[in-house]
């Protein structure tokens, strides 16, 4: 009885120490989605303005609102009249030109929102030659200096980041196979007299793997609990919300996790299990 719960309580240790690891994998997959999706939104809000020729044929601006609708690098788009524009200018600036002009000097105009793989400085060059064929645009308007800017920075900031996470992921993996051994590593004795009385590696293999690769599962469901705490937590107390809770976002994270736990523990099971098996009798009390 005594020796049952030794090993229940060291199945708990175990648990809760791979649940631990895990939930470290969880929150570096929540930090690069988080960066994507941050990278993404801040790309999504580029502005493409087309300014209009006031001679504008209204047959070819229908045409125009056509394919950017259909359009693969917009994401949407808005007409602004001359009056939107001179309102708008008004609000802003506080004050009127056409008071003192006689006449309202600003153009008509659509404003593009980008999707976020179109909002880089090639790209955009090549819708602006895509659009010049129509001859009721008279210029084309984008801050130049930002996108630039993030087509410089976006990429060094994604390396850093996955630079990061391979460090994480490589000190999580091995805190896993660590615990996992020193488990296997207490039944090392059991392993060699099941070898002793004629099982075969396979047979003592299995219940291991079976019952590691549950405890993986079970630690990373748990795992996955503390992180939405986690994440809820922050979101509601902290005003701090660090991942956008879509479904695509909630399948990746809970998929990393879950197959992380599986994988790693099924793996460090083999290794273990294998080594105590190949080991000689003689040799387990010298480890």
């Amino acid at each position: 009885m005594k020796q049952r719960h030794h090993f229940f309580n060291m199945y708990l240790t175990t648990t809760i120490s791979v649940m631990l690891v895990l939930l470290l994998i969880g929150l570096e997959t929540v930090l690069l989605l988080s960066a994507h999706d941050i990278i993404k939104q801040v790309k999504e809000n580029v502005a493409l303005t087309l300014v209009l020729n006031d001679d504008a044929d209204s047959n070819e601006l229908e045409r125009l609102d056509k394919l950017l609708t259909i359009a693969p690098f917009c994401r949407e788009h808005c007409y602004i009249s001359k009056e939107d524009a001179l309102q708008s200018h008004i609000r802003n600036l506080g004050d009127d030109p056409s008071a003192f002009l006689g006449f309202n000097p600003l153009q008509a105009s659509y404003e593009l929102k980008l999707q976020a793989e179109y909002a880089q400085v090639d790209s955009i060059s090549i819708i602006k030659d895509k659009l010049s064929s129509f001859s009721c645009i008279d210029r084309f308007v984008y801050q130049e200096d930002v996108v630039r800017m993030l087509d410089n920075n976006v990429g060094s900031i994604s390396i850093v980041l996955l630079m990061i996470a391979v460090i994480l992921l490589f000190v999580t993996v091995a805190l896993i196979v660590n615990t996992i051994r020193l488990y296997v590593y207490s039944k090392r004795f059991l392993i060699n007299t099941m070898k002793l009385v004629g099982a075969t590696p396979h047979v003592i293999k299995v219940p291991i793997v079976r019952r590691n690769v549950l405890m993986g599962f079970i630690a990373a469901l748990l795992a996955l609990l503390l992180l939405a705490g986690a994440l809820f937590y922050c979101r509601e107390m902290l005003n701090i919300n660090l991942l956008l809770f879509s479904p695509r976002n909630i399948v990746i994270v809970a998929g990393v996790v879950i197959v992380a736990g599986l994988l790693i523990t099924l793996l460090a099971s083999l290794l273990a299990s294998n080594r105590y098996i190949r080991m000689k009798t003689d040799d387990l009390y010298y480890i």
